[in-house]
């Protein structure tokens, strides 16, 4: 009896329409649970990964149901089922070549990594993937011979409309979901894995298609022309590099130490009497290490990416969203592993204990000319060694040993720390350092993990001066961004001095400082630089430090040392600070005293509106520059613009060893200098897990992915 009504049902329209629904939504959860890794975690995600198929789902085959022809209604909901299915079963093959999912610019090929499903996608086909199309064949055998008859009774318009209404109200619902569990999913696009997760591959690819269309639109539009204003305003804003500091880390290897969300009062501060960053605070205070205690973090939506966008290329991120996100497949850069290959022979790699897909590094990186990029995938990433967004710092710096050891010298090398991030949790094995008693748990352990990356920077430097590579490089270390927020500002005011009470916007803006510092072995003049500056400057700082002219780049930041820098320091609002005022949502502050001027007099109003006009101005431009592509119309004297095809992260490991056999008694790597010896020995650390971690040899040599088969959040 059950059966002839389930038969029935499955005779009529509705009954189509609820069986192709039912089928793909199995299909794609059971493809989620298989094939993707999507980090889900707790009820809640889960709960919002199963619902996420439907609303897309019931609102594509609903479309079916404004046909009134029965075969043309049928044959469209058939057809729409297909494609869904071609498209599910593409972005698995595309995933395990790639591990990430298909964009807009790579099905029609107007991206860098447009080589999508090559030729041997075939060979990445699984027995397992007759899951995504056993269900077609099946409805075809049903339709075929007549298990499943066709219903020549239309769907009155008004049911029609209803289910479109529904499938946008639960889209909507999704949506909101996806909102409660990661805010601002949809402006930050910080990882298409977390957009899948949340809202599903339909959603996804809606969302790309919508993304790109207007990308592709503002770049079409684009002219040489648009270039003008760019770089009249960059030459007249252009400072010439101070001759005492010019050239004077010539040759040598750059070593970048990112210092997640670090921020600059920890710097000799003490909590409860104890230094929190002793050594970090040592290197800070010596002769041998320019510190900048006026600099600032100028980061947007994107944040740590933004800030790696601004001291990789001194342009600013963009309004909303992260550049490397949206832009970064496709755009031209002039950055710094590019610039110094090019003029002074440099390798380049990056570090990162991280998924390489997350702010889309693994494909913003080849286009701003990284040679390598090591990420997750090539390090030990058991769940004793993570933290929850990826690799711990002193396991990050010590397993990175074997890869640095054997690049060729000079390198420019980054590492991104990750155990110093929100909501600031570190195992108690780790835990030396007693957290704060605020009553805010994340303010209180910000200390810990801060005194954590603290003592991993410290085992670092003692392996560089070991190994022998300390005195021929140049150390720059910064924070990317704040690491407490506004809102949780009130609660850190009185570990300060200051008073809950009477904080405002401008003590939300001192606090965007953030450690900047040139550590150059063998230099005495160093010490503490007041100048005001913004990461946005860090480029042409380095660069002329190394002996670059900047004068043919166009770069929005100018040298810090110089004698013309420019101490406007831009906040991606296009609020600012200066050496005198901040001015923050147009109220100026006095910065000697922080109170309001209420009655700024015509010669404080002059000097802010033309800091405004100058900051306005910057941001538009670098604006234009990215979203518009500009650069792809400008390529400087000397400079061969990047090609990303020449860059694959696979087999990395592979790829510095062959080059350092094929130059053999030329190779200028660590390795090859210490008679073909690792220097592995000369880490010392206390990490507790390396107790249980292969010190060596752990993904060193079977690393042939480009990403990692496992994601964090962030």
């Amino acid at each position: 009896m059950h059966l002839k009504k389930i038969s029935n049902f499955l005779n009529t329209r509705w009954g189509f329409f609820t069986l192709l629904t039912s089928l793909f939504w199995l299909k794609t959860i059971i493809i989620y649970c298989i094939d993707f890794s999507l980090d889900v975690s707790g009820i809640y995600q889960y709960f919002v990964l199963l619902i996420n198929p439907i609303a897309t789902t019931m609102l594509l085959f609903s479309l079916a149901f404004y046909l009134k022809r029965t075969i043309p209604a049928y044959l469209t909901m058939l057809l729409l089922y297909i494609a869904n299915s071609a498209l599910l079963l593409f972005n698995v093959i595309y995933y395990r070549e790639f591990t990430d999912f298909m964009t807009f610019n790579v099905i029609f090929g107007y991206s860098s990594v447009s080589n999508g499903l090559s030729t041997s996608s075939m060979a990445l086909l699984q027995p397992s993937d007759i899951i995504m199309v056993i269900d077609i064949i099946a409805v075809l055998f049903l339709l075929l011979f007549k298990f499943i008859k066709l219903d020549s009774r239309p769907i009155p318009r008004k049911s029609a409309i209803a289910v479109t209404s529904f499938s946008l109200f639960f889209l909507f619902l999704n949506i909101t979901l996806a909102e409660i569990s990661r805010p601002q999913l949809l402006t930050r696009t910080f990882d298409r894995t977390y957009l899948v997760k949340y809202l599903g591959l339909d959603t996804f690819t809606v969302y790309d298609g919508l993304k790109t269309a207007k990308t592709n639109q503002t770049r079409s539009d684009a002219e040489s022309s648009d270039l003008n204003d760019i770089i009249s305003f960059v030459k007249k804003h252009y400072a010439a590099p101070n001759s005492s500091m010019y050239g004077i880390a010539k040759g040598r290897n750059v070593i970048v130490i990112h210092l997640e969300s670090f921020e600059q009062f920890l710097i000799n501060f003490k909590l409860n009497g104890k230094e929190v960053t002793p050594f970090l605070n040592s290197l800070y205070n010596s002769n041998d290490t320019y510190s900048f205690s006026n600099f600032f973090n100028q980061v947007g939506q994107g944040k740590t990416s933004d800030a790696e966008n601004l001291l990789e290329t001194s342009t600013y991120g963009l309004s909303q969203g992260s550049l490397f996100s949206t832009l970064g497949s496709d755009n031209t850069f002039e950055a710094a592993p590019a610039i110094l290959k090019q003029t002074s022979g440099y390798t380049s790699a990056v570090f990162h204990g991280n998924s390489g897909s997350f702010w889309n590094r693994d494909n913003t990186y080849k286009n701003m000319g990284y040679q390598y990029f090591f990420d997750s995938s090539y390090y030990n990433t058991n769940s004793n060694n993570l933290t929850e967004y990826g690799l711990k710092d002193k396991l990050l710096f010590h397993d990175s040993v074997k890869y640095l050891e054997r690049l060729q010298q000079p390198f420019y090398a980054k590492f991104i720390t990750v155990s110093n991030h929100f909501p600031f949790e570190l195992d108690k094995q780790n835990t030396t350092f007693k957290a704060a008693n605020t009553g805010d748990s994340s303010v209180d352990n910000y200390f810990v993990t801060a005194h954590y990356l603290d003592q991993a920077v410290k085992e670092f430097f003692e392996y560089l001066k070991k190994s022998g590579l300390y005195d021929n490089s140049i150390i720059v270390i910064y924070g990317d961004h704040y690491g407490i927020s506004d809102s949780r500002n009130l609660k850190l005011a009185s570990l300060l001095g200051k008073s809950a009470s009477t904080w405002n916007s401008y003590d939300d803006a001192q606090m965007q400082r953030v450690p900047f510092m040139i550590h150059i072995p063998g230099t005495t003049t160093g010490g503490v630089q007041t100048q005001y500056g913004g990461e946005i400057d860090v480029l042409p700082t380095l660069l002329h430090l190394l002996g670059i002219n900047t004068s043919k780049y166009i770069q929005f930041g100018t040298d810090l040392f110089s004698k013309q820098h420019d101490q406007v320091v831009a906040f991606r609002s296009g609020d600012f600070v200066t050496p005198k005022y901040t001015v923050i949502n147009n109220t100026i502050y006095q910065n000697s005293t922080g109170d309001v001027i209420t009655h700024p007099s015509a010669k404080i109003k002059k000097y802010v509106s033309k800091a405004h006009k100058k900051v306005s101005t910057e941001l538009s431009l670098s604006d234009s520059l990215n979203n518009k592509n500009l650069l792809r119309f400008y390529v400087p004297t000397g400079f061969t613009p990047v090609n990303s095809s020449n860059y694959n992260y696979k087999n990395e490991f592979g790829q510095i060893t062959k080059i350092q056999n094929l130059l053999g008694n030329n190779s200028t790597s660590l390795w090859s200098q210490n008679g073909n010896k690792s220097t592995i020995d000369d880490y010392t650390s206390d990490a507790p897990e390396l107790k249980t971690t292969d010190k060596s040899s752990t993904n060193s040599t079977d690393s042939s992915n480009s990403s990692s088969s496992s994601s964090s959040n962030n």
